[in-house]
């Protein structure tokens, strides 16, 4: 069906302008449009599953803030629990009773985790669980596995995905040699190589970090052996496996991706859902472990905005209403669809597509090629993602700016949205067949 591209002169210009002030006009790699061409589009306003540019044009959101946007853009039980909290104050730098009630939502969600210490970031979290798996063990090794992002934190910024395998630089300048000389990269899935690792080195390996299912390569599941693998070895060796749930916590289920898989990690990262849309982190797990913790142990981690009472309002009416009027079941649903839908039309239009998906997670893969590893998302054709996200976005659907990045499905949409991303998908991949 023709059609043409809506007017986006004003986001343009505002992108012209940022250049000036701000390191590539943006304060994310990630959303920069490097992997598909073209200027970021400038959010003026956002509504349920709708984006809205300084244009005026709607878009279907299928990024939602990268993740927590579960129950869709300005929940009103969210904007509700935000403005009375910021109304009582915006910082502390005190304790206050919202950091317990939040903790003990997410404990009561996930049986893995008995005490939690809120953070800022998801990179904080990252970070901070990793020297908390050092001082408990009292070794130095880390393992992770290529494609799985954990931010940008020194020791793990190798073989990483999300924005830094979009832009060519797993191994970022700055970040010295020294510092990543003891962390161990493995291929995801790759459970002859994790068994062969801890053979030779299993007493001086402290900890085991990976996103138990992958967003940041695209979409990618574990196997179930490889899963297995990771908990008896970690065991079996004095090791902590620590599941960075940043993107799957509180998304694919209540308790997240090791609720849903059956497993038990030591340690759990979180960030995104468990904060409504504000900036928050989460790591927590075993309570021995987390005791080590100061003040109530040696290992030192601290931050001013911690626990912010505007942060953990959010999170606590978001976990709230995700525990009382569960979506997960329509999500899975609606996202099934999505892919069916995007499968058959790739067929029909010839084009060779891998649709992974996991509840309301997803990625179309470009490729012929099953998707278990970060060596067979790359066999993705990049280019051709990148005009299907043109044409997707011209037909007001907003999906990840990069071939290496997980789509989400909120709670907001309805099924007409979904028929809509199907015919759009369909339209936009047999315009792809032509080209």
């Amino acid at each position: 069906m023709p059609h043409t591209s809506p007017n986006r002169a004003k986001s343009a210009a505002a992108f012209e302008r940022a250049k000036k002030v701000i390191p590539g006009g943006v304060n994310s790699p990630a959303r920069a449009f490097g992997a598909v061409g073209g200027s970021p589009l400038f959010i003026a306003r956002a509504d349920g599953p709708f984006l809205y540019d300084l244009d005026g044009n709607e878009y279907l959101d299928f990024i939602g803030s990268w993740g927590p946007m579960i129950l869709g853009h300005c929940h009103p039980k969210v904007v509700e629990a935000t403005v009375a909290a910021l109304k009582n104050g915006s910082s502390y730098g005190a304790p206050c009773e919202l950091e317990t009630q939040l903790a003990e939502l997410v404990i009561d969600a996930v049986p893995s985790v008995e005490m939690v210490r809120f953070v800022s970031s998801g990179t904080e979290a990252t970070m901070s669980a990793i020297r908390l798996a050092r001082g408990f063990t009292g070794r130095d090794l880390v393992v992770k596995f290529a494609g799985c992002y954990h931010g940008h934190v020194d020791s793990l910024l190798v073989s990483a995905g999300s924005s830094a395998l979009t832009h060519g630089v797993p191994n970022s300048p700055g970040v010295p040699a020294g510092c990543t000389q003891d962390t161990s990269v493995l291929r995801f899935n790759d459970t002859a190589a994790l068994a062969e690792l801890f053979a030779a080195k299993g007493d001086k390996i402290a900890g085991v970090i990976l996103e138990p299912i992958v967003g940041n390569m695209g979409l990618v599941p574990p196997a179930d052996e490889f899963r297995r693998a990771l908990r008896d070895l970690t065991h079996k060796h004095g090791a902590l496996l620590i599941y960075d749930e940043v993107m799957t916590g509180f998304r694919l289920g209540y308790g997240g991706a090791q609720v849903m898989l059956g497993d038990t990690p030591d340690l759990s990262c979180y960030g995104k859902i468990i904060g409504g849309g504000y900036p928050v982190g989460a790591y927590g797990g075993r309570a021995d472990v987390m005791r080590k913790v100061m003040p109530a142990g040696p290992v030192f981690q601290a931050g001013t905005l911690s626990g912010n009472p505007v942060a953990m309002a959010a999170g606590i009416a978001t976990l709230s209403e995700l525990k009382s009027n569960p979506p997960y079941e329509r999500l899975e649903q609606q996202s099934e669809r999505i892919g069916e839908g995007l499968t058959r039309a790739a067929a029909a239009a010839g084009v060779p597509v891998r649709f992974n998906r996991v509840g309301s997670m997803w990625t179309p893969f470009f490729t012929g090629t099953p998707v278990t590893d970060l060596d067979t998302a790359k066999t993705s054709d990049t280019a051709r993602f990148g005009r299907f996200f043109w044409e997707m976005m011209d037909r007001g659907v907003y999906l990840p700016c990069s071939q290496f990045e997980a789509a989400f499905t909120c709670a907001a949409m309805t099924d007409d949205h979904v028929t809509r991303t199907i015919r759009a998908g369909a339209e936009s991949l047999q315009a792809l067949a032509k080209v």
